[in-house]
């Protein structure tokens, strides 16, 4: 029986056929018109979208309200539960560098941080030696959205660089404050990607600019007291494949530009005692080949998969001649243990790396080669490495984290080994560990592999196949989705689910090849994984499959799209937050953002048939059928520049004109932000309840 009743008709959006024919083969898009051809005059300023769209969307979002309106109720109690578990003015451990200390705060009710620093060696828990750098709330007043970007103060810490979006487009503004006055200057950068970095003498800065395609192509050079249109082009990036950010050394030698996209790397390195000259190249771009590069001294510490390296290496090489010809190996590979980053200091070389899908933090003396690690004994956990924000230092910090245990965060002494416990995560309203299991089980795939699974339930929670079941995945870009504390799926436990993590291939959790055999002709791997792990739970009566309800966004948006094709009968129900559904459209469009760097990941239909026609065999929105589709939810946000709003706008029309069953499409499409969602804290809390609530009434649990 549907828990969804009395709904009013779901809006049914016009048909305006396009046809387009690549590769000698012909597919017709109904539903292209409501892709807004100004879109990227759209994410500037939303309120010139076509009216037309506007009206469809809001007439979707009323629907949905509609289908949503029992579960008010429920989602007030959902949001007060997950706030209760926030410390509302929350405060991080201050970093030290140089002559202060750095960090943010909260304050009670407030939707965004402030920054802030104290002396170097002042009480960290006395506020009136905080000086507040910058109010976001205060900032943020009177926006309907408003992310801020960091404030990066100058090495000599008179002045902070800090950035904002506040329209959810991810065009950040820059601009220049006065850390003793509080006063920002004259200085105005738009159109960037949201921070930059000082030079040493903190009178100028560097930045990376997005062209009209919201594609950072370009660095610049900043003098401050000179406008923006003054600013000296550094190094423009004429290939749209590839990403670029700019960044800068402890040791303040050099600002690197990074240029990459998923599966090669390139940097470009300019020394700081010349801030005019052109900046050199390390190791010219090849394809397959990434790497990046820390600074050790004398020495740059250089991680990479040059040669047979699939899970890295650690290589070093003279900082006067980085060239590859004079990298040295000094941390070999070793398969199946991926190294995923790497830092250097004075005295010290560590990294961070995964094996079975569990990570580890290893030190090495730079001057002796002795190792040692960092490591916990849970079954499944997450380490998060923090490093320091100053290169002569033997003291780092690290936070630790599992699906019952609260973050931690620990400053580490490389010589002594000794941990000091800074701080123990809050949750106000009480958290008892002992109440709840976490467990990492490995369902079978189709192929002979296991797919790792992270769970978390209550101990009284019967395992008998009653428990409803929160299944997450995402599957790409190599990400590794960690088997941290989340206050929230605590809301879900409490209420009898099974909160489920799906290691799926696409991520790095089983080291590169786990990556490697879920992208390009391997993407099926993804979905199928997902698929095998809920036959898994279903088994292993952790639950059924009239209790799983599968979530993922963006890419693992697109990842709930091909289940719903593959396997709509395994899922009680769907939630999809942007979700990258239109895969083969997009692809093809090589005017949008990301479509140009997507192509290692995806494969490129423009040029290659072979490879249209493995995005056109799984594409979610051209493999919609015939069939009986569960209860769906999709998420979208107007100015998303990552997952255009008409994707699962165009998905769901779909959806709802070729389904045989009576269970209702949804979409919501947040009309003031993008793909991050909501910017406030709190606001975002409210996002969440709203999905959660769509997955409690799904399975019935209301």
């Amino acid at each position: 029986m549907s828990v969804f009743k009395n709904l009013p008709n779901p809006p049914a959006a016009a048909k305006k056929p396009l046809s387009d024919t690549r590769h000698g083969v012909t597919r017709t898009d109904d539903y292209a018109w409501l892709r807004a051809d100004n879109w990227q005059a759209m994410f500037k300023d939303p309120s010139i979208l076509d009216p037309e769209i506007r009206k469809h969307l809001e007439a979707e979002n009323t629907y949905m309200n509609a289908a949503m309106e029992d579960t008010k109720p429920l989602q007030t109690v959902l949001f007060s539960e997950m706030r209760g578990r926030i410390k509302e003015d929350d405060s991080s451990v201050p970093m030290k560098d140089g002559g202060f200390a750095y960090g943010t705060f909260f304050v009670t009710g407030g939707e965004q941080p402030h920054y802030f620093r104290i002396p170097r060696d002042g009480d960290t828990k006395d506020e009136t030696i905080r000086a507040v750098l910058l109010d976001g709330d205060k900032e943020a007043a009177g926006k309907s959205y408003f992310r801020l970007g960091g404030l990066d103060h100058s090495t000599d810490h008179s002045r902070g660089i800090w950035g904002y979006d506040d329209k959810g487009s991810e065009f950040f503004t820059l601009k220049v404050r006065d850390l003793a006055t509080g006063e920002d200057l004259a200085d105005v950068i738009e159109n960037t990607g949201g921070g930059g970095i000082w030079a040493p003498d903190g009178k100028s800065f560097f930045y990376s600019a997005l062209d009209e395609n919201h594609r950072p192509s370009k660095v610049f050079h900043h003098i401050l007291g000179t406008p923006q249109s003054d600013d000296r082009l550094v190094y423009e990036e004429k290939d749209p494949g590839f990403f670029m950010g700019v960044g800068g050394s402890l040791l303040d030698d050099f600002i690197y530009i990074d240029i990459h996209d998923h599966e090669t790397s390139e940097y470009r390195l300019l020394s700081t005692k010349d801030l005019t000259a052109e900046p050199k190249i390390v190791a010219e771009r090849e394809e397959g080949i990434e790497y990046t590069l820390t600074e050790g001294g004398d020495v740059f510490y250089i991680l990479t998969n040059d040669g047979d390296a699939k899970d890295f290496k650690i290589v070093e090489a003279p900082v006067n001649a980085p060239d590859k010809a004079n990298w040295r190996e000094i941390v070999p590979h070793k398969p199946g243990t991926l190294i995923i980053n790497h830092m250097a200091f004075a005295r010290h070389l560590l990294w961070l790396e995964r094996k079975d899908g569990l990570p580890q933090i290893m030190i090495r003396d730079r001057k002796t080669g002795e190792e040692h690690a960092i490591a916990f004994a849970e079954e499944a956990y997450s380490l998060g490495l923090s490093g320091a924000a100053e290169y002569d230092t033997d003291v780092i910090r690290f936070s630790y984290s599992s699906m019952t245990t609260p973050s931690q965060l620990y400053d580490y002494n490389m010589v002594t080994r000794e941990r000091t416990l800074l701080k123990t995560q809050e949750v106000p309203s009480g958290h008892n560990p002992d109440d709840y299991v976490t467990r990492r089980v490995f369902a079978p795939a189709w192929d002979g592999e296991t797919v790792p699974v992270t769970l978390l339930y209550r101990k009284d929670t019967a395992l008998d196949g009653s428990a409803p079941c929160l299944l997450y995945g995402y599957g790409a870009y190599g990400i590794t989705i960690p088997a941290g504390f989340n206050t929230n799926c605590l809301s879900l436990a409490d209420r009898g689910f099974v909160y489920a993590i799906a290691h799926i291939r696409g991520g790095k959790d089983k080291g590169f090849a786990w990556y490697e055999n879920g992208k390009m002709e391997f993407k099926t791997n993804t979905f199928k994984d997902f698929i095998a792990a809920a036959d898994y739970l279903n088994q292993q009566k952790f639950t059924s499959y009239a209790g799983i309800i599968a979530e993922g966004g963006s890419a693992g948006g697109m990842l709930m799209g091909a289940i719903a094709n593959m396997a709509p009968e395994k899922f009680a129900g769907i939630i999809a937050a942007v979700p990258f559904v239109d895969v083969l459209n997009t692809m093809l469009d090589d005017t949008l953002p990301l479509t140009p760097p997507e192509w290692p990941e995806w494969g490129n239909p423009i040029e290659s048939r072979e490879e249209y026609e493995q995005i056109a065999a799984y594409s979610p929105y051209d493999n919609v059928g015939a069939k009986a589709y569960p209860p769906l939810l999709a998420l979208g946000g107007l100015t998303d520049p990552r997952v255009t709003y008409w994707e699962p706008a165009k998905w769901v029309a779909k959806l709802r004109e070729k389904t045989t069953g009576e269970a209702p499409i949804l979409l919501k499409t947040n009309m003031d932000a993008g793909h991050g969602g909501a910017s406030g804290r709190f606001q975002r809390l409210e996002e969440i309840a709203f999905e959660y609530s769509f997955a409690i009434k799904v399975a019935g649990k209301m």
